[in-house]
């Protein structure tokens, strides 16, 4: 394991990844499974995140039934078309493109694809990293670790120019949040599930991992996003996510 990577180019252009679509009892509401993809000016390709597991594609509730899922809510779509392959080739790229791999945080939603991308070192917590498996869902069907190059972190950092990596512990162990700067769009503040959605914020993290870390490091975000008048991608905003642009569309 080593702890250090860096980036040499610049982001030059980010698509939001449509990994499908997930309601949670609470409430009920129908949120957007979300991935990213951040391309640099030289051609390095970051992923962050990778959906569900390719199960849910399948059988969605036989998957569902497998993991123990439905006392949180219920699938309700999850295609072939919403794996990271199909959602890479939107944009004219391949799974074997992806240079480095980002976990948020290793949820259900977020690592169903981790063990993916051989080629593609892994940038994650430290913290969540220690734990013996991916958080995933259920015991039962925890995932174990991919055997990788892990770059494990435990505070912020810079990636490289214009990209920053905000460690952000709350909804899980090991969040993590981003900003990046778009030649055209400026700041883009991607909130991961340390801010799922805006109204969780007025709602103060009930059921959160850490909800004392998940209101402050929520602060943090937003105060930053407002200093920088940031773009702010949500990581589930069932009001955002209808009308947000995906891939194929790029954000530049």
């Amino acid at each position: 394991m080593r702890n250090q990577v860096t980036l040499k180019g610049k982001p030059k252009r980010l698509a939001v990844l449509d990994y499908g679509l997930f309601e949670v009892h609470a409430g009920p509401r129908t949120i957007g499974i979300c991935g990213t993809l951040i391309e640099t000016d030289v051609g390095e390709v970051v992923l962050i995140d990778t959906g569900f597991p390719q199960k849910y594609a399948v059988d969605a509730d036989a998957a569902t039934r497998e993991d123990e899922l439905g006392s949180f809510g219920r699938v309700l779509s999850v295609t072939p078309d919403n794996m990271p392959g199909p959602q890479l080739a939107k944009l004219g790229l391949r799974k074997s493109d992806v240079t480095l791999m980002i976990q948020s945080h290793t949820h259900i939603d977020h690592v169903g694809d981790m063990a993916g991308y051989p080629q593609a070192p892994i940038l994650m917590s430290a913290d969540e990293r220690a734990l013996p498996r991916p958080l995933y869902w259920s015991g039962k069907q925890a995932l174990e670790w991919p055997d990788r190059d892990y770059h494990l972190i435990d505070k912020d950092i810079t990636l490289g120019p214009d990209f920053e990596i905000l460690h952000c512990p709350g909804h899980a162990p090991g969040q993590l949040a981003f900003m990046v700067r778009l030649p055209h769009t400026g700041w883009v503040l991607l909130t991961s599930d340390a801010i799922s959605r805006a109204s969780e914020i007025d709602e103060k993290f009930a059921g959160s991992w850490d909800v004392d870390q998940a209101i402050y490091h929520a602060d943090r975000l937003m105060a930053l996003a407002k200093e920088r008048d940031a773009l702010v991608i949500y990581g589930h905003g069932p009001e955002q996510w209808p009308d947000l642009k995906k891939a194929p569309d790029w954000f530049t």
